[in-house]
């Protein structure tokens, strides 16, 4: 059993959207865009013209491999719309996919995966979409074709009885869509003479969103091999690369990793739980991800399979270990290597840690390994109580977690899959370290969802911005770049403590040539911590689904820049000789010489803003003008210090938008100069009152000081509105005149901006804010009234005697 060491290159699957930052560009970029590749792949050893279409190509000039083995012959532009590369890829490359970028005289394209392979390519021929009329291929070939809507392609081979058919696809893997569309993902598979189904593959652990078939023929017949989209959606560009035939289809390897230089005593584990031996020479350096691809007699695998190669001693789980009482002790920092084989199967490791000790505990599995497994790790104290869990982590499926021993003792290692699973294909890898402080680099993405890519005009300057994740170090950090194309400088500044990005400047002279290459970034610590490193990564999105989720990704460890085309005039961002203070303001002036014949509007934007500042971003240099002032400003909690500042302009070519960067300027930020107090002041309609602030100059200053009382409300004026000021001032007194009209209420608006005068420029310092109200006049006092007259009190009349009654009258009551 052969085995081939395969380029380290990290694929990965985010189960999260990607979070961007910064803003994105306008759409009518320069850039070239490929969309699509004919072929998808190449056969090792042999010469091939690979067409890439896609826009903006008129002027391809190179392209740029990331990974060894593959020669450019010859890149020619046929259109704007497609350019024709010559390639060779070296007869004992690992078949896998490729990463290669087109670069023109304008920009770089967006990289694309390029597949390489051992078999012989046959070309999809329609009509094959019946079962009854597949198309005819022999053993061991690869099929380029395309998946279109509610489409079905049937192909057609001949085993014999104990033969194994292995079927694999490469769908997702080798398109490029960020707009979620033009996305193929396959279902395979392959069925008998009578229309049965006899394996089938949409998902799988090792290929994500690619899958594959193993079958062994109980006789002799035709097999039927089917390729459709898993939801029959498909497209035009539906594109995939079939590989049939009766190569060796390891889906693990155990142990998952070993240590640079040496010889790794390894098992293959087939999809059937069967087991190969094998050695694999590691490479000499350390990779987080390291290709396998296995050879026999039948042929070699299409695509790898993946370890981690580290410093790290590896240590083999010893069954039985599902008892976290009885793990057995293995010495830390170390890698435990294992397999979860078996329902409810739990694998225990127990190492000595020692009081006040950090320690990180990593699970590789699914998204570095390409396990099935779905990892759940737990860590125990000496008492085997629970100290701390993980299940997924950081955006991925694979746990990770830190902790802190409380005491001197063992404490144990246990992990699981998270649905109770297991099978011999679920490895895993679990590293124990005690943690480095380091920092990880990156560039920070301006086009949504794109890496970034650099182009730096000839004669001209471009800029990118370095971002740093940090890990235990707070420090600064000082960068350095190699492998820059021929002809270009890098002007880079030290990161300062605690901030998370940089500005970096790139220079090519005015008689370099059109060239790229793919450049690093290492980045290292201050003179304290000389040993705190880091390096740049970079993800490109492939291929985004619904709501711009991740369904398939890759990682390289340089980024691309080329010297482009020149820009048609020169710039300059003037140099201001005074600073900025907290809670100021300032103009910034930017020039330009145009060359003849070009009149074009010229935009600007920065790139990157030191903490505190705010710059407009909306200012251009219209036609026929050649200077603009772009107003910035700081708030109270603006860093002090000194801070490279850079603009980008954006200007219209003939093949869209292009764009150059400014020289840096240092732009001084200082602390405020003067302080007010805003006593609540109140005034009538039609009065005059006098707003008096307290003051404090807060340091000494050059130059001579006045302040203005700005934001005074519609109907109040002040005939003395700008006052002098000076190192002894201790109030300052405004006069204000409101009108009788003026809106009765609180005024919450007073501001007062301070400009101190340095040669012919101006230190602008705006403090507020302060309130005065409106109030309307009291009214008038009117004479009391005067009292009532007051009447005499009648005396009540007396009641009426009674008239005597008559004789008659009498007889009748007596009656």
């Amino acid at each position: 059993m052969k085995q081939i060491k395969h380029p380290t290159r990290i694929v990965s699957l985010l189960s999260l959207a990607l979070l961007t930052v910064g803003w994105s560009h306008p759409a009518a970029a320069t850039l070239p865009v490929v969309t699509s590749m004919e072929p998808r792949g190449v056969v090792r050893g042999e010469e091939t013209v690979v067409k890439l279409k896609g826009s903006r190509l008129k002027d391809a000039s190179e392209v740029v491999c990331d990974l060894p083995g593959i020669e450019i012959l010859e890149v020619k532009a046929v259109s704007n719309s497609e350019t024709e590369v010559k390639l060779r890829a070296a007869a004992d490359l690992p078949p896998g996919l490729y990463p290669i970028r087109l670069v023109t005289k304008s920009g770089i394209a967006n990289l694309r995966l390029l597949g390489v392979g051992a078999m012989p390519v046959v070309i999809e021929a329609e009509p094959n979409s019946d079962f009854a009329q597949p198309q005819l291929i022999a053993l061991n070939s690869t099929v380029d074709g395309v998946v279109k809507r509610e489409d079905v392609d049937h192909y057609q081979v001949d085993l014999k009885a104990g033969q194994t058919l292995n079927v694999e696809i490469e769908g997702i893997r080798i398109a490029h869509s960020l707009r979620n569309q033009n996305i193929l993902d396959p279902f395979v598979a392959i069925l008998d003479a009578d229309r049965f189904e006899v394996a089938s593959s949409d998902d799988s652990a090792l290929l994500q969103q690619d899958g594959f078939c193993t079958f062994t023929a109980p006789a002799d017949g035709k097999y039927i091999i089917l390729v459709r989209d898993s939801s029959f959606l498909g497209s035009d560009v539906g594109a995939y690369r079939l590989h049939v035939g009766t190569y060796p289809r390891p889906v693990a390897v155990l142990p998952a990793g070993g240590q640079p230089s040496s010889m790794l005593d390894a098992k293959l584990i087939l999809a059937d739980g069967s087991e190969r031996p094998a050695q694999v020479q590691l490479p000499s350096e350390n990779y987080a991800q390291w290709g396998v691809s296995t050879e026999d007699e039948n042929g070699i695998s299409p695509s790898p399979n993946w370890i981690r190669v580290n410093e790290l001693a590896v240590a083999m789980e010893q069954e039985p270990n599902d008892d976290r009482t009885k793990a057995p002790v293995v010495p830390v920092p170390a890698a435990y290597c294992g397999v979860i084989e078996k329902p409810e199967d739990f694998d225990c490791f127990t190492f000595v840690a020692k009081k006040g000790t950090k320690y990180r505990v990593e699970v590789f599995s699914r998204n570095v390994l390409r396990s099935p497994l779905d990892a759940v790790l737990n860590v125990f104290d000496p008492s085997h109580k629970t100290l701390s869990s993980s299940d997924d982590s950081r955006g991925n499926v694979d746990p990770f977690l830190e902790f802190d021993a409380k005491e001197d003792g063992n404490h144990t290692v246990r992990i699981y899959d998270h649905l109770r699973s297991g099978g011999p294909t679920y490895t895993y890898r679990i590293e124990v370290t005690t943690p480095q402080p380091g920092v990880a680099l990156t560039l920070k993405e301006l086009r949504r969802d794109e890496a970034h890519v650099t182009e730096v005009p000839i004669g001209g300057r471009t800029a990118i911005v370095v971002a740093a994740q940090r890990d235990r170090y707070n420090g600064e950090i000082n960068l350095s770049l190699e492998n820059l194309p021929e002809g270009v400088t890098a002007q880079t500044f030290p990161m300062p403590p605690g901030r998370p990005e940089v500005p970096v400047v790139l220079t090519a002279t005015a008689d370099a040539t059109h060239n790229a290459s793919l450049f690093s970034i290492y980045a290292n610590g201050d003179e304290k911590n000389p040993l705190i490193a880091g390096k740049l990564s970079q993800h490109h999105n492939m291929v985004l689904g619904q709501n711009r989720r991740s369904m398939w990704g890759y990682d390289t460890e340089r980024a691309a820049m080329a010297v482009t085309d020149a820009v048609p005039f020169t710039m300059e961002l003037i140099q201001p000789k005074t600073p900025i203070v907290r809670n100021g303001s300032k103009n910034l002036i930017v020039k330009i010489v145009r060359n003849e014949g070009f009149d074009e509007k010229v935009s600007f934007r920065t790139l990157y803003n030191p903490p505190g500042i705010g710059i407009n971003n909306s200012r251009s240099i219209d036609k026929g003008k050649t200077e603009v002032e772009i107003p910035i400003t700081a708030n109270s909690g603006a860093a002090i210090g000194t801070w490279p500042v850079i603009f980008t302009a954006y200007y219209n070519t003939a093949n869209g938008q292009a764009n150059a960067a400014t020289a840096p300027i240092m732009l001084e930020v200082q602390d405020s100069v003067f302080k007010y107090d805003f006593p609540k002041a109140a005034g009538e309609l039609g009065t005059e009152v006098n707003l008096t602030l307290p003051m404090e100059v807060l340091r000494e200053y050059e130059g001579e000081a006045e302040v203005e009382l700005v934001g005074i409300p519609a109907g109040i004026t002040s005939p003395a509105a700008v006052q002098k000021i000076n190192q002894d001032s201790e109030s300052v007194t405004f006069p204000l005149v409101i009108d009788a009209k003026a809106k009765v209420g609180k005024h919450k608006t007073l501001v007062c901006q301070s400009r101190i005068k340095v040669g012919d420029e101006l230190i602008v310092q705006t403090t507020g804010t302060g309130e005065i109200r409106v109030d309307k006049p009291l009214p008038p006092k009117v004479d009391q009234p005067k009292p009532a007259e007051t009447k005499p009190v009648e005396k009540p009349k007396e009641p009426a005697q009674p008239k005597p009654l008559s004789r008659l009258e009498q007889l009748r009551q007596k009656n």
